[in-house]
């Protein structure tokens, strides 16, 4: 089972969940559900109201939107986002999908509710014959595995 869903601090909000622009859009679009404003030089997480449930061997990748940094100055300060199929329910958060934007401009930037900041991908992947993994539970997201 593939698919977005709200998490409970956000399940009243009224917003859309993630859908593709057009019929050959790869990209599921992911927007802030809530008004942020990141002055120059700072990092903000911003939050979608999101978790996201996939199949096994599998993960959304998260992009920045290419219009967030012409139009506006703004980077995701991971550069690529990595949902692991494994965050969702995480404990202590749920799950929930948080952008982490990089004001690279020399003016304050409002990132507006609703408004559109990354494209999630979802990606089958492989592993090597030899894998091998620590049998631990994920509890957290942003460097929870070390």
């Amino acid at each position: 089972m593939r698919k977005f869903e709200k998490i409970k601090q956000y399940e009243l909000e009224q917003f859309e969940l993630p859908h593709r622009a057009t019929k050959h859009s790869a990209g599921y679009d992911l927007a802030s559900v809530e008004d942020i404003t990141i002055e120059p030089g700072e990092i903000k997480m911003v939050p979608t109201g999101l978790k996201v449930a996939m199949n096994n061997q599998e993960v959304l990748l998260v992009f920045p939107r290419s219009s967030l940094g012409l139009k506006k100055k703004l980077s995701m300060a991971n550069n690529v986002g990595v949902i692991d199929q494994d965050y969702y329910n995480s404990p202590i958060n749920e799950g929930h999908i948080m952008i982490p934007i990089y004001n690279f401009g020399l003016t304050s930037q409002t990132i507006s509710k609703k408004e559109r900041i990354a494209q999630g991908i979802f990606i089958s992947y492989l592993k090597t014959d030899e894998d091998c993994f620590k049998d631990e539970e994920r509890v957290s997201g942003f460097g929870s595995t070390d």
